[in-house]
């Protein structure tokens, strides 16, 4: 288990940078996905910001960054203003990355107008998604594609054909349960179909029913089956990221296009700390049973 690594976004704390840092250490935890700090959004900040108001804070709790959670190919797909908007964004990204010495871009591919089908648009979708891929390959970053509602690459399937066309050292792709499920996929199906570009995992649960996020562990992600198969059998290392969606918290409302509280009806935990450790320690306890299989 040492080339596994526990990671989270930590904005699901506090939208207070220092307090993320805080609760991020008391865990023991060495990594943090880093999506907003300080109320502002990283694709908001620049390279010397970055250098200048977080790296500091980082340094002296000991915590680096394994992705930054990007908003890249959160913009419909017609909307060229936006498009061009994201191009400028991702330059700035891959220099941050590059100051906060993090390997990872968390990206999207696009939002799909309602009604229509996401078939339509596959071209369209692959060659702006290629113009995010040009400048990760110059500034040697690599994107990770997450299947998130909505998007065109919501599906298994149409993340294939995503993995397909731009799978590469610059382009490989998160796996999240919890999206599959409220997307009616079976997860194990979405794991086989895509294990062989996955270089991310984020940790975050949910019910078809309802489609309401849940304890990892305690929807129908099939995390622990999953993770047993990626770790023992096939060899997965890399991060295990933190999403979990238990309370609601400031920066939910700008990352859902639906109604935030239709994810989180009820608060699962007093607050983000309280909801960030209870989701620390679940895994941590899959882990430990998946260890304890020896």
């Amino acid at each position: 288990m040492e080339k596994i690594m526990i990671s989270g976004f930590s904005d699901e704390i506090s939208a207070d940078f220092d307090e993320q840092l805080k609760v991020v250490s008391e865990l023991g935890m060495e990594y943090i996905s880093l999506r907003s700090a300080d109320g502002k959004g990283i694709a908001e900040y620049t390279a010397k910001e970055a250098e200048e108001k977080l790296l500091p804070g980082l340094q002296a709790a000991g915590i680096r960054v394994s992705s930054l959670g990007s908003p890249i190919g959160k913009v419909g797909i017609d909307d060229e203003e936006g498009f061009a908007n994201q191009l400028i964004q991702l330059e700035e990204l891959c220099r941050i990355a590059k100051v906060l010495d993090c390997r990872y871009i968390r990206m999207f591919s696009f939002y799909i107008p309602e009604g229509k089908d996401p078939e339509d648009y596959r071209e369209k979708v692959i060659e702006k998604l290629a113009k995010f891929d040009a400048i990760a390959k110059a500034h040697d970053i690599v994107l990770i594609h997450e299947n998130e509602k909505d998007i065109y690459g919501d599906r298994k399937e149409r993340c294939r054909v995503i993995l397909d066309a731009l799978g590469s050292d610059h382009f490989k792709a998160v796996f999240d349960f919890a999206n599959f499920v409220q997307c009616g996929e079976d997860t194990m199906e979405c794991w086989e179909l895509l294990r062989d570009q996955v270089v991310y995992i984020h940790i975050k649960d949910a019910v078809a029913s309802d489609k309401e996020n849940v304890l990892c562990g305690t929807g129908e992600g099939k995390i622990k089956e999953i993770l047993t198969r990626a770790i023992r059998e096939e060899g997965y290392e890399g991060f295990l990221t933190l999403e979990p969606h238990l309370v609601l918290f400031d920066a939910l409302q700008s990352l859902e296009v639906s109604d935030a509280e239709s994810i989180i009806k009820e608060n699962k935990a007093k607050d983000g700390a309280e909801g960030y450790s209870m989701q620390y320690h679940a895994l941590k306890e899959i882990l430990n049973s998946i260890e304890r299989q020896d």
